[in-house]
């Protein structure tokens, strides 16, 4: 197994709790690091923080929103990223309608009704029926409420200028895990399977009985998938195989 320093991204509204299991699970065997995400309104800045605290080289974790940030980290700095994983996330840009839904969740925030917003960016039907749904569902509402109504709309600025990553995905080298949840309603497993088929030599893993947040979902399943992705050999340098 490779031992280099894994650094995580969390999602939205999201503190380092999102990633307990798989700190638990990793952190035995590896520099374990969840980068922070508040206080910047441009996913470009959560980048360049990034590439200044991280180490010189680095695996690289991005989960929804950290996805972007993932994705944009290697765009550039490609060589200091050793292996990729990006979590039921998306690289394209935000389209005109999602972006202007934002605009009355956003009014909302500043105008003293951040519970009523949670609720909406956060609703139960983004996690897969359990037995655990609510207490999850919980959790997350949790960590929303500590990061504040300030965080979120930077965050909400910055997904909503974020650039377009298709380019990025094409000149990926390194080895790539694209994993999502079976049920993720907001990114669909046909999402990732475009990106898999974007990125040379990526592989592709859906987790089964799990939504938006496998890492929380179905930790055990995604702390298996995520220890074979740290094995992955890095390939040599050339071209991409044939048909990318």
């Amino acid at each position: 197994m490779t031992r280099d320093p894994l650094v995580l991204i969390p999602p939205m509204l999201c503190d380092a709790r999102i990633f307990g299991p798989i700190m638990a699970g990793l952190s035995p065997h590896h520099a374990v690091t969840i980068m922070p995400t508040a206080g910047a309104e441009r996913i470009e800045d959560m980048a360049s923080r990034i590439l200044d605290w991280a180490p010189a080289r680095f695996a690289l974790l991005g989960l929804s929103m950290g996805g972007s940030v993932a994705l944009e980290v290697i765009r550039r700095a490609p060589d200091r990223v050793t292996r990729i994983a990006l979590l039921d996330c998306t690289a394209q840009a935000e389209t005109p309608q999602v972006a202007a839904a934002r605009e009355p969740l956003i009014v909302a925030a500043r105008s003293g009704r951040f519970a009523d917003v949670i609720a909406q960016e956060i609703p139960l039907a983004c996690l897969a029926p359990s037995p655990y749904r609510r207490g999850i569902r919980a959790l997350l509402a949790d960590m929303a409420a500590a990061l504040g109504p300030e965080a979120y709309v930077a965050q909400a600025r910055a997904m909503m200028r974020r650039r377009d990553q298709a380019a990025t995905l094409r000149q990926i080298r390194a080895p790539a895990l694209v994993m999502c949840g079976e049920l993720d309603p907001i990114w669909t497993v046909r999402r990732h399977q475009f990106m898999a088929e974007m990125i040379p030599r990526a592989r592709l893993e859906v987790i089964a009985d799990a939504g938006h947040l496998p890492p929380l979902e179905q930790p055990e399943a995604t702390l298996e998938v995520l220890r074979d992705w740290l094995t992955w050999p890095v390939p040599k340098p050339g071209p991409p195989p044939p048909g990318r």
